[in-house]
């Protein structure tokens, strides 16, 4: 178990930069979306095209980048959209339990399914080096291929998460439980 533990926290710290990086991917998307409005209101009163089509979807790229590329640390800071009314309800094993076949049954096989029909389209773009039809636009195969690359991410962390959780239940020094919970801290009050 130690082991799995040592690539989970391998796949964890993965998880961690790319989140990182993507809070950066946020600040360039905002810097973006202000050039861009500058750039037309600016040109329309002084008569002069300041966008461009490159930048407009360098925005949208960003945008793409933060979601495809942060899913993975949205559910590794537990931030994905459950039903909490029920789940925070739930002691922290039932919710370890919760947590374990939940990946298995609806995470990991939504992220292979995402995978596999995302494979052909991605390398149907790679195969025509697919521009933007817009003029001065940017190659679209690249931001793509982050369809692949966010889904496999995603379930990665999905595996990283079902580790800690069998681990904790197994009572591993230090193994995280749901939303942190530590088996070596004081135990939560159950909800009533």
């Amino acid at each position: 178990m130690k082991g799995l533990l040592v690539i989970s926290n391998a796949i964890d710290y993965i998880t961690r930069r790319l989140g990182q990086a993507m809070g950066w991917v946020a600040v360039a998307l905002v810097l973006l979306g202000v050039i861009n409005v500058v750039g037309r209101y600016l040109g329309a009163r002084i008569g002069v095209q300041l966008g461009s089509n490159m930048l407009l979807e360098a925005q949208t790229y960003a945008y793409n980048l933060m979601f495809l590329l942060g899913a993975s640390y949205v559910l590794q800071r537990d931030g994905h959209i459950r039903v909490d009314i029920l789940y925070s309800r739930f002691s922290d094993r039932t919710r370890a339990w919760i947590d374990i076949f939940g990946a298995w049954l609806f995470l990991i096989p939504f992220c292979a399914l995402g995978i596999y029909f995302s494979i052909n389209y991605v390398g149907r773009s790679w195969s025509t080096m697919e521009m933007s039809p817009n003029p001065g636009g940017l190659p679209r195969y690249p931001i793509k291929t982050m369809i692949i690359v966010g889904f496999a991410l995603l379930m990665l962390q999905g595996v990283s998460e079902f580790i800690k959780r069998v681990a904790w239940l197994r009572g591993v020094p230090g193994a995280q439980g749901p939303g942190g919970a530590n088996p070596d801290a004081a135990p939560r009050p159950e909800a009533v």
